[in-house]
């Protein structure tokens, strides 16, 4: 059998790890910018809760849900980009220091809020519902990562099963034509190559004699 040369890995693509990475940092800046403002009246919260709260309840949810509840809910809502894009940004066997960043992250901040900022409320259920948001994002993150990671693996297992059944045919072309020359002299008959080192060659299936074989439904 004719030696394969396998050659250098293909590089690895880093789009992933930059676009998520910028994306963290942009968002962080962000939700340090909406936590840490040291005067929150400015941000004009009360009358936007005071909005999005007289439309709820007008879409049918009960009146006792109510500001605390709607700053709950918000402070989940605000740490499940935080984690998604955590969970994007992180190698596939470090995720599991998401787990710790994001009560950190947020653990600090409502440290900041409690010993510097004097119109900031620090609370240990702010730091339970970003912990819960951040925790969501980084289920969707790696709900996500696993989809692609299957879609990839399948795409994979389909191409080599093309190449298989590809060898398989020339080996079946091969063994007929020898058959066919079985009765001519030995200084007649040429060497055919090796069936599978012509499929893994990269010339050969842009030379036009690649067999076409149909993948099974």
């Amino acid at each position: 059998m004719t030696q394969i040369h396998v050659g250098p890995p293909p590089p690895r693509s880093h789009a992933r790890l930059w676009i998520s990475t910028l994306l963290l940092i942009l968002y962080s800046a962000f939700v340090l910018l909406v936590t840490m403002w040291p005067q929150p009246e400015q941000l004009e919260f009360d009358s936007i809760a005071g909005r999005v709260l007289r439309a709820l309840h007008n879409l049918g949810v009960p009146e006792r849900f109510g500001y605390n509840e709607l700053e709950f809910v918000a402070n989940i809502g605000m740490f499940v980009p935080l984690g998604f894009l955590l969970g994007l940004a992180l190698a596939r066997k470090a995720w599991w220091l998401a787990i710790f960043l994001l009560p950190a992250f947020s653990g600090a901040i409502e440290f900041t809020q409690g010993i510097a900022l004097d119109e900031r409320v620090s609370t240990v259920l702010d730091v339970l519902s970003n912990t819960v948001g951040g925790y969501l994002g980084l289920l969707l993150a790696m709900i996500l990562r696993a989809m692609i990671h299957a879609r990839d693996r399948t795409m994979i297992e389909r191409e080599l099963w093309e190449r298989r059944a590809a060898a398989a045919e020339l080996q079946r072309q091969n063994a007929a034509r020898a058959a066919a020359r079985s009765s001519q002299p030995a200084y007649v008959r040429a060497e055919e190559p090796d069936p599978v080192t012509r499929v893994l060659d990269a010339d050969f299936w842009e030379t036009g004699d690649a067999p076409t074989v149909r993948i099974p439904v």
